[in-house]
């Protein structure tokens, strides 16, 4: 994965070494649930899934510069929310962030340095990014980085016991993006 630079954050692959970093926020019931997986239960499950990150290459690391510190993750990734669109060129974001940093901007930050990637340099028709009904702070990220409520679809967590869920979709088109990019310079 390319390296992405924001104005506070470094966006880059992740290393073994990261899973100290990963653990300490994927155990907590702020994120897991959330994002919808169980938190993780000891550093080894979080080794297993920097290994799967490092395998897929898809995600991205959060790393805080000024602290050194891996503060969460965002991924890029192959999927097709509306299969009536599944003729467009398109990724759906996802991410997580520690709830130690959370209301600093952060994830707002990595997703528009995101976008611009995937628009900019992938050539993206369009992006997704999905959130449960209930996480309200990805539905404030949402709609600060230009996203657009396009549907609700109920799902089953396979992961988190079966639970039943609404996902609520946005997407941003990249002519949607352009203008948004063009009204902030």
């Amino acid at each position: 994965m390319k390296e992405l630079q924001t104005e506070r954050l470094r966006l880059r692959p992740w290393e073994p070494s990261d899973y100290k970093d990963l653990y300490e926020y994927a155990k907590s019931e702020q994120v897991g649930p959330n994002a919808g997986w169980k938190p993780h239960k000891d550093e080894e499950e979080s080794k297993g899934i920097i290994d799967l990150f490092l395998k897929e290459d898809e995600t991205w690391a959060i790393e805080l510069p000024s602290e050194g510190k891996v503060i969460g993750s965002i991924g890029l990734h192959d999927r097709t929310p509306d299969l009536s669109l599944v003729y467009l060129n398109q990724k759906e974001i996802g991410y997580v962030l520690n709830p130690a940093y959370w209301g600093n901007g952060y994830v707002p930050e990595a997703v528009n340095t995101v976008l611009q990637f995937g628009f900019e340099e992938l050539n993206l028709d369009i992006v997704w990014c999905g959130h449960f009904d209930f996480n309200h702070n990805s539905k404030r990220v949402n709609e600060k980085c230009g996203f657009n409520f396009r549907f609700s679809q109920e799902k089953i967590l396979e992961r988190v016991d079966g639970k039943v869920v609404t996902s609520l979709y946005y997407s941003i088109l990249k002519e949607e993006y352009e203008e948004r990019t063009q009204q902030v310079e």
